[in-house]
């Protein structure tokens, strides 16, 4: 038989205390004494209340929902991102709504619109489509996990000393020519200084090096036949010398990696190879790839603590609105591997 629901009323009888007083231990329980806040705990155990989170939403007017807008889940990086992000339900107890872009204002403006239907209390953007501008004017919580950030608060990591890291260790490989392979992007794309970093440390060590910006695409298609491409065009330019190659993530570089590997049956000693992210396909390469690691369990709990404060700050009668963005800045680790021998 269907088990009846316990309602307020049904644990004030049990407890002697008036609705408002079992009402304020589920809303604002420091207002009660501890006492009892262990009387009313007790008695949800011995009734098996189960918590009407439907009503309580009606109720309140608070979801308890993030949205978060992820470019595309294709990239190792940001599925493990996504990953770490959920997993913070257990510190934080928000729930998570979730869209994969596709690089589109457009679209990812409507995505935004369905979210903000479902009364979202707060927005994680890892998609760098939407400007950060226009994501300040929707008045919600906002953090942003490697993007342009000029009018949102966001978690980055220090792209600038990694980008310095993986070229030092191809410097100490002894490379002829090191080459950084990224996308074309603008100066104030966080990921921007991976190439700055490259670019400084060539010059400081008058190293030959070669900067190639180029779209290898979101699939794993394009991303197989651009850089079958590139390769080609690097054996054709550099025939016998020893080429560095920092990727700007973990899949492309495990992408070249099998194209390596497909071609030679091994890692040739004229390639060594370093990646951006340490997802977990660097370390589950058929050869561990060198990685810049990018620290992503902190990154998503510094996103998720600073989202945190926004939306506990907009629950007060009267919040107090940032006066200006924070970013916050997650040092990078180096994780050298076989890809990086000398």
């Amino acid at each position: 038989m269907k088990q009846k629901r316990v309602t307020f009323a049904d644990i004030a009888a049990y407890t002697s205390f008036s609705k408002t007083t079992i009402s304020r231990y589920f809303n604002n329980p420091d207002s009660l004494t501890l006492e009892n806040q262990q009387k009313i705990a007790e008695a949800l155990e011995v009734l098996n209340y189960r918590e009407n989170k439907v009503g309580r939403i009606l109720a309140s007017g608070k979801t308890e929902f993030v949205g978060i807008l992820v470019p595309n889940l294709y990239m190792h990086y940001y599925s493990e991102m996504l990953s770490q992000i959920l997993a913070t339900y257990e510190t934080y107890g928000y729930k998570f709504l979730v869209f994969a872009g596709n690089e589109r204002k457009d679209v990812e403006t409507h995505y935004i619109q369905e979210l903000l239907a479902y009364n979202i209390e707060g927005l994680i953007m890892l998609s760098p489509t939407i400007p950060s501008r226009d994501l300040a004017d929707y008045h919600i919580p906002v953090v942003g996990i490697e993007r342009e950030h000029a009018h949102i608060c966001s978690v980055c990591t220090d792209n600038y000393m990694g980008g310095v890291q993986a070229t030092s260790l191809l410097k100490k490989c002894a490379c002829d020519i090191l080459i950084h392979v990224n996308s074309r992007m603008t100066e104030d794309a966080p990921a921007y200084g991976r190439i700055q970093g490259f670019l400084d440390t060539c010059r400081e060590h008058s190293l030959p090096h070669e900067l190639i910006l180029t779209d290898l695409g979101n699939t794993f298609e394009e991303n197989r036949q651009r850089l079958l491409t590139l390769l080609e065009q690097l054996e054709d330019r550099y025939p016998r010398q020893k080429k560095g190659l920092f990727l700007s993530n973990d899949t492309h570089a495990n992408v070249l990696l099998n194209l390596l590997i497909r071609k030679y049956g091994q890692l040739p000693p004229t390639y060594r190879i370093v990646g951006f992210d340490n997802s977990p396909i660097s370390s589950e390469a058929v050869i561990p790839t060198s990685t810049v690691g990018q620290q992503i369990p902190r990154i998503a709990q510094e996103a998720m603590d600073l989202l945190s404060m926004q939306m506990n700050e907009q629950k007060k009668r009267r919040p107090t609105p940032l006066t200006k963005p924070i970013h916050r800045i997650v040092t990078p680790v180096l994780i050298p591997r076989e890809t990086t021998l000398p």
